[in-house]
């Protein structure tokens, strides 16, 4: 099996410079990981962050799973993420001395196993957003006067 992207945070890349990826497992409970591969996620405002030495996802909204029964998880609790102590320690460093924050951009699953891929990222000013629009505008009108020719 191959890796197959259940969820993208479009958001992240508009709002954020993306600087360092990284890939984590996710602790869910069994109709979470249902739920999951129906693709009832959404990652819009989500945000991780370094506590006690472990990596928690907040605001990462999972849709109860329809055939579950009464015992399905709160859809917007913390979830924990898996990752090598060594790149928690160099995140926390960044996160701590340059200002970064982790977002996650998108939640894929790997020979049935959900991942979720994390960043280090720097937030944009508007400036930088307005600078993206236009050179993102400019390359469309690039390929249009190419292909016309």
């Amino acid at each position: 099996m191959g890796k197959k992207v259940v969820a993208n945070n479009k958001k992240a890349f508009h709002d954020f410079l993306i600087l360092e990826k990284y890939n984590a497992g996710m602790v869910l409970t069994g109709t979470e990981i249902k739920s999951i591969r129906q693709g009832a996620i959404n990652l819009k405002d989500s945000f991780a962050k370094i506590e006690d030495g472990e990596v928690w996802l907040y605001n990462v909204h999972i849709n109860p799973y329809a055939q579950g029964n009464r015992y399905n998880p709160d859809p917007d609790r913390k979830r924990k993420l898996l990752l090598n102590k060594n790149e928690i320690l160099k995140m926390l460093g960044k996160v701590k001395k340059e200002q970064y924050t982790i977002v996650p951009l998108n939640v894929y699953l790997e020979n049935g196993w959900a991942k979720v891929e994390i960043a280090l990222a720097k937030g944009k000013q508007l400036h930088d957003k307005r600078e993206a629009i236009a050179k993102k505008a400019m390359d469309r009108d690039i390929a249009r006067n190419i292909k016309i020719r």
